[in-house]
């Protein structure tokens, strides 16, 4: 990696952990916006890993370097590094997942919180490769919209409020 690979690595990291902070402050105080974020988040996660991993598998590969734990990098450099895409397919699938269910109500949408919240804990230990603590913060974020729960669809929160006795 040169000068140039890292400082790139580190501006992402500054914009991952900026842009974390703002979706953990929409979802304590607008959480109908910070629905639509996390939907925007894991549907272009998911979007991203799907295409990268059919087209570069090879760069996940470096996920390894960034790692604080031995357990991560010998997954990633053993079974990980022999089943690539068919890993990464399904974990995007699982991120779209997770992305739809910001959209939905009820139980769809708390479990779509909790498969999120179990994603990017699981990731904190890429360590910047997954621009933790943006992963902490984030599921924090999820966490808030967790309680609060989603009774409505989240489009729902965008109609104009009726005056009272008009339906």
């Amino acid at each position: 990696m040169d000068y140039t690979d890292s400082k790139i690595i580190i501006i992402g990291y500054v914009i991952s952990n900026l842009v974390a902070l703002l979706m953990l402050w929409y979802s304590w105080k607008r959480p109908v916006t910070a629905r639509a974020l996390f939907f925007l988040l894991f549907v272009w996660a998911g979007f991203t890993n799907a295409v990268t991993s059919l087209n570069t598998p090879h760069v996940y590969l470096e996920y390894a370097d960034f790692t604080f734990l031995p357990f991560y990098k010998s997954i990633i450099l053993g079974f990980f590094s022999r089943n690539i895409t068919a890993i990464v397919i399904g974990i995007a699938i699982c991120q779209l997942m997770i992305g739809l269910s910001m959209v939905l109500k009820g139980k769809i949408f708390k479990i779509g919180c909790i498969g999120g919240i179990l994603f990017l804990i699981g990731i904190t230990p890429l360590g910047v490769g997954s621009g933790a603590p943006a992963t902490i913060i984030w599921a924090i974020g999820l966490y808030f919209l967790y309680r609060k729960g989603a009774k409505n669809y989240w489009w729902s929160g965008f109609r104009k409020k009726q005056p009272s006795g008009i339906d």
